[in-house]
């Protein structure tokens, strides 16, 4: 069976860690640095960190802020937003992340995934596909990108087959209708990327009880689950994830 990783989320503005419901109404939710060393402490197997403001204000990542976080973690850091070209790519590995995550320019331009994994190895190529119910798509699922404000015309699970055609080696999905809300992934979502994709998908968006946190692998799929709420409000605390999904018969690193 394979190991579940759990992943927090550091969602970044204005160099603090924020969180909202849907995107909006943000609430500050500490120090990134702090909260790094916090969640490493803790146990977590990954950190995600999003700088959800970049696209909107058509700029790259800050890059002190990957470099400070980088420096006080030793597990895998992927770090989105922001990440338009492959310099912003390279720029972003060599200021510490493990992995980059693109979104609305890989929609913009799907070469930059192919020449991305090229250069740098799909398993460091992340692609977050980001969506909202559409029954005008195909599968339901309506891709979205600049931070979930701007519906594409394109259908999510469809867009998601062609990321790892190009060579992401992981795969972000996000429901704009869940997000923040911690009423559960997005189950329907999560199981159609998954049955879709052969490469790893992280579960994200929604994540409010521990129940949650299985379903996400045992009825959507994942192998990787982010969540921030939970944690960032200490609703939760990692270990408490880990030991109830093991106690439901699934691995994780204690």
């Amino acid at each position: 069976m394979e190991t579940v990783k759990i992943m927090p989320c550091l969602d970044m503005k204005d160099g603090r860690v924020v969180k909202g419901v849907n995107f909006v109404d943000l609430i500050d939710a500490g120090d990134p640095v702090e909260n790094a060393k916090f969640y490493q402490q803790e146990g977590a197997d990954e950190l995600a960190m999003l700088d959800i403001a970049a696209t909107l204000e058509n700029r790259g990542n800050r890059l002190e802020w990957v470099r400070n976080v980088a420096t006080v973690i030793s597990i895998p850091l992927t770090v989105g937003g922001g990440i338009g070209s492959l310099e912003d790519v390279e720029a972003t590995l060599a200021a510490g992340a493990t992995r980059v995550s693109m979104n609305s320019a890989a929609v913009n331009n799907p070469s930059l995934i192919s020449e991305a994994a090229a250069k740098f190895g799909s398993e460091k190529i992340v692609v977050a596909v980001d969506a909202r119910r559409n029954v005008a798509m195909p599968s339901g699922f309506e891709l979205v990108v600049s931070g979930g404000t701007k519906p594409v015309g394109k259908d999510a699970i469809a867009w998601a087959r062609e990321c790892q055609e190009l060579g992401a080696g992981t795969i972000l999905p996000t429901s704009m209708d869940g997000d923040g809300t911690r009423a559960g992934y997005d189950l329907e979502f999560t199981r159609a990327i998954t049955d879709a994709v052969t490469v790893p998908v992280i579960a994200s968006g929604g994540a409010g009880t521990l129940e949650h946190f299985y379903d996400g692998v045992v009825k959507g799929g994942a192998q990787v689950l982010l969540a921030a709420s939970v944690f960032h409000f200490r609703t939760f605390r990692i270990c408490e994830v880990k030991e109830y999904l093991r106690e439901r018969g699934l691995a994780v690193h204690l």
